[in-house]
C-alpha cells in the first residue's frame, strides 16, 4: 500500500532571502535520507512560506526495501588455521555483519577461498523509518543561525509547532520543547489554527486559512496580479525575477496594490527613484508606452483587499519621506565640485592598515597607466582612464551614497556628467565596481575595464601586504570576488595580463611616483599569482573543463591570465588527437629531464660542437623552429612541439643525456631547458593523464 506523508516545521518569520535553498536543502535531505534507508516513494512535493518549510511525498513504501546480499570476507587461509579452528578474523567479520562463524561458505576466487555470509536484513516499517527525519531537520544549516530561551541548539529561526503525519497517523518525536502532531497554523492575522486529519489535505486545508503553501501557485498569483494592475492602467511593468522571489517568500496570502507619489520627484535621476522603490520599499515600478518612468508603484500586501486603501496610503508615506531624503541630498551635493568631494576623500579610510582613499586613487592612478600601455589604449582613452582615475571614488562622500550606498558609481558617473566630465569618465567612474558578482555584468568601454582592473589590483595587492589574505570561507574584503573580475575582464577584452610581470611594473610605477605604501608589496607577487591563478581553476571548472588539463594550464610558468585558457583550449582541442599520449610523453620526459639541470647549466648557450650524434643536431634544429612558432602564439607553439615529437624520441634512443662527460651532459641539459622552457608556456604537461 502506498501511503503519504507530511512534514512541516512551523518558524518565526525568515528572512525571504533563506527561505528558497532552504526548502530546496530540506527537499534534498529528505531525499538523500530515504535513499540511504532505503525507502521507495513516488515524489517529494515542497511548500514553503515565511512561516514553514514543508515536504509532502506521495507514493511511500509500507517498509524499507529488504536486505538479501552475499557478503565477501577474508581469504579461507586468514579465516582458519590448520586444524581448522575460527581465526579472530572469521569472528570479528561474522559478528560485523550479525552473524556467526556457523553461517560461513566458502567461494573460489581466481583460485584462492574466500569466506562468505549470506546477510539477510528485513525492513523496518515506513513509520519508524520516518521518525528519523528529526535529525534530518536538526542538520539542517543556514546563513545565520540563531537560539532561543535557553535551548543551545541553533536554526534559523525559532522553531514554534512540528507536523508529521504518515496518512492519518502522527509519526512522534520532538526537537526541544516541541513535538510533532496534526496542528498547523494559518495565516498569522486572516486564519486560524489549523487540525490536519490526513496528509493529503494539508495544501487545501492551509488554502482555507488564508495561506498559500505552494510557492510557486503563490508567485504565479502575485504575476498575474501586477499583470492585471498593469492591464488596467496601460502601463508596462518589468517583473523582475529577483524581485518577485524576494517579495513571493515575504508573504502567505498575495494581494497587489498600486501606488503613487508626486510628479516633482521624477527629476531626481531615475536610477534613484527605482533604488528607492525596488531595493528599499521592494516595489515594482512602471513606464509608460514610451518608456518613461511614471510615479506609480505596484507592492504585495501579506493579506486580503480588506481596508487595502489604508495600506496604499501607508505605503505612499513611507516612499515619499525615502524621496523626500533622495530629492534633498540630489540638490545639496550638487552645491560642491568634484575637488571639494576628493579633497575631503583624504580623510577617509580605505583601511586603517593601508591608507586613506586619496592615497588608494593615486595608487590606481600609477597602476592605470601602467596598464594602459600594455593593453595598447589610445590617447583619447588613456586620458580618460587617467583622469577618472584621480576621482574616481568621490561619489562615497556625497549624500546621496552616504544615504544610498548601492549608488556608489551611479551617482558618481551622474554628478561627473553634470559637472562637465568627459562622458568616457563619468562611464568609467560607473564601471570600475564591475563586475559586482562573480557572474555579473562586465565593463562595457574600454577605460571602465582598465579602470576595474587597476582598482582591483589594487586592493588585492595591499591587502596581502597588510597581511589579509582570504582563508578558508573567510573573505569579507570580497579580495576572492575581485580576482574573479580581474579573470572575467581580461577575457571579455582578450587582453594578455601576465599577472607576475604586471605587479612588478605596479609596484615600481608607484615607487617612482612616490605613492607606494608602507607595506612590502613585492613580497606578495608569487601569493597574487596563486589567487589568480585559484580563480581561473573555479571558471574552467565551471566550464566543464578537464581536470587534469586545469592542473596543467595553471601549474605552468606562465602568469597570463589569457594564455593559461587559451592553452587550457588547445589542450582540450588536441586530447582526442592520435598523437597526443606520444607528444605529451615526449614532452614530460624532457621537462623531467630539463629538471635536473642546474640553474646556471639550465641558462647557458648550447654548443653544436658538443654534439656526438646526428640526433642532437635534428634536436636543435627543432627546438629552434618550435622558438620560433612560439612567437606565433600557443596555436603554433603546439604545433610545432607535435610535429618534432619523432625527433624528440629518436633523440632519446640515440642519447645517453645524463654523460660521464661534465660539458656534454650539461649541454645535451640546456638543449633539454631550452625545451622545456616552451614547453611550459602550455602549462606543466606532466600533469596530463594520457592513454
Amino acid at each position: 500500500m502506498a501511503h503519504t506523508f507530511l512534514l512541516e516545521i512551523g518558524l518565526e518569520e525568515m528572512p525571504a532571502h533563506v527561505v528558497t535553498p532552504a526548502i530546496k536543502q530540506l527537499v534534498k535531505r529528505t531525499a538523500d535520507y530515504l535513499k540511504e534507508e532505503r525507502v521507495d516513494y513516488d515524489e517529494i512535493k515542497p511548500f514553503s512560506t515565511p512561516r514553514r518549510l514543508a515536504v509532502l511525498i506521495t507514493g511511500l513504501a509500507d517498509k524499507q526495501r529488504d536486505i538479501s546480499e552475499s557478503v565477501k570476507g577474508p581469504a579461507k587461509k586468514i579465516a582458519q588455521d590448520a586444524e581448522g579452528n575460527w581465526s579472530k578474523a572469521a569472528i570479528g567479520f561474522t559478528r560485523g555483519q550479525g552473524l556467526t562463524t556457523d553461517d560461513i561458505t566458502f567461494k573460489e576466487i581466481k583460485g584462492t577461498e574466500y569466506v562468505y555470509v549470506d546477510k539477510f536484513i528485513a525492513g523496518e516499517p515506513v513509520a519508524t523509518v520516518l521518525a528519523g527525519l528529526k535529525d534530518v531537520i536538526t542538520a539542517m544549516t543556514f546563513p545565520t543561525m540563531m537560539k532561543w530561551s535557553t535551548h543551545h541548539f541553533q536554526y534559523i529561526r525559532p522553531i514554534r509547532w512540528l507536523v508529521a503525519l504518515l496518512d492519518a497517523d502522527v509519526i512522534p518525536f520532538s526537537i526541544l520543547d516541541v513535538t510533532t502532531d496534526r496542528n498547523t497554523r494559518g495565516h498569522r492575522f486572516l486564519g486560524k489554527d489549523i487540525s490536519i486529519a490526513t496528509a493529503a489535505d494539508y495544501e487545501g486545508d492551509l488554502t482555507s486559512e488564508f495561506v498559500i503553501a505552494d510557492a510557486d501557485k503563490r508567485k504565479s498569483m502575485i504575476k498575474t496580479q501586477i499583470d492585471k494592475l498593469a492591464a488596467d492602467h496601460g502601463w508596462t511593468v518589468n517583473v523582475d525575477a529577483g524581485l518577485l522571489e524576494e517579495v513571493n517568500n515575504l508573504v502567505e496570502w498575495p494581494t497587489a496594490f498600486a501606488g503613487s507619489f508626486d510628479e516633482k520627484y521624477l527629476t531626481i535621476p531615475e536610477k534613484v527613484l527605482i533604488t528607492s522603490m525596488r531595493d528599499h520599499q521592494r516595489f515594482f515600478y512602471a513606464r509608460d508606452a514610451q518608456g518613461q518612468l511614471l510615479p506609480t508603484f505596484i507592492s504585495v500586501r501579506n493579506g486580503n483587499d480588506h481596508d487595502l486603501q489604508n495600506v496604499v496610503s501607508g505605503n505612499e508615506k513611507v516612499l515619499t519621506a525615502r524621496l523626500e531624503d533622495a530629492m534633498f541630498f540630489y540638490t545639496e551635493d550638487q552645491k560642491k565640485t568634484i575637488a571639494d568631494y576628493v579633497d575631503r576623500l583624504k580623510t577617509v579610510s580605505f583601511h586603517d592598515k593601508i591608507s586613506t582613499m586619496a592615497e588608494k586613487m593615486s595608487r590606481v592612478k600609477a597602476i592605470a597607466g601602467v596598464l594602459a600601455k600594455h593593453v595598447g589604449l589610445n590617447d583619447a582613452q588613456t586620458k580618460a582612464v587617467l583622469r577618472a582615475s584621480e576621482i574616481y571614488k568621490f561619489d562615497l562622500v556625497t549624500g546621496m551614497v552616504g544615504e544610498f550606498a548601492e549608488l556608489q558609481g551611479v551617482m558618481g558617473e551622474k554628478y561627473a556628467l553634470l559637472q562637465g566630465e568627459d562622458p568616457a569618465v563619468a562611464q568609467a567612474i560607473r564601471e570600475h565596481y564591475e563586475p559586482i558578482s562573480a557572474d555579473g555584468a562586465l565593463p562595457a568601454s574600454v577605460p571602465g575595464a582598465v579602470l576595474a582592473l587597476a582598482d582591483k589590483f589594487d586592493s588585492i595587492l595591499t591587502f596581502f601586504a597588510a597581511g589579509m589574505i582570504p582563508s578558508g570561507s573567510n573573505d569579507p574584503y570580497a579580495l576572492r570576488r575581485q580576482a574573479t573580475g580581474i579573470v572575467r575582464i581580461a577575457q571579455d577584452q582578450q587582453w594578455s595580463l601576465p599577472v607576475a610581470d604586471l605587479a612588478q611594473a605596479f609596484v615600481a610605477a608607484e615607487t617612482t611616483a612616490n605613492v607606494a605604501p608602507k607595506l612590502d608589496q613585492a613580497g606578495q607577487i608569487d601569493a597574487l599569482v596563486n589567487f589568480i591563478k585559484d580563480r581561473i581553476r573555479k571558471i574552467l571548472r565551471s566550464a566543464k573543463q578537464r581536470h587534469d588539463i586545469i592542473d596543467a594550464v595553471t601549474a605552468g610558468s606562465s602568469s597570463d591570465v589569457l594564455q593559461i585558457f587559451t592553452a587550457a583550449d588547445i589542450l582540450a582541442s588536441h586530447a582526442d588527437d592520435a598523437n597526443f599520449k606520444d607528444v605529451i610523453e615526449s614532452l614530460t620526459r624532457v621537462i623531467r629531464l630539463a629538471q635536473k639541470a642546474p640553474a646556471e647549466v639550465a641558462a647557458t648557450t648550447v654548443d653544436p660542437a658538443l654534439f656526438e650524434n646526428d640526433s642532437e643536431g635534428q634536436l636543435h634544429q627543432g627546438v629552434a623552429t618550435v622558438a620560433t612558432a612560439a612567437k606565433d602564439g600557443l596555436t603554433a607553439l603546439y604545433t610545432a612541439l607535435a610535429d618534432i615529437q619523432p625527433v624528440i624520441a629518436a633523440y632519446f634512443d640515440a642519447t645517453m643525456v645524463m654523460a660521464k662527460d661534465d660539458a656534454v651532459r650539461n649541454n645535451r641539459l640546456a638543449e633539454l631547458s631550452r625545451l622545456a622552457d616552451l614547453a611550459l608556456a602550455l602549462g606543466d604537461l606532466d600533469q596530463l593523464v594520457v592513454k
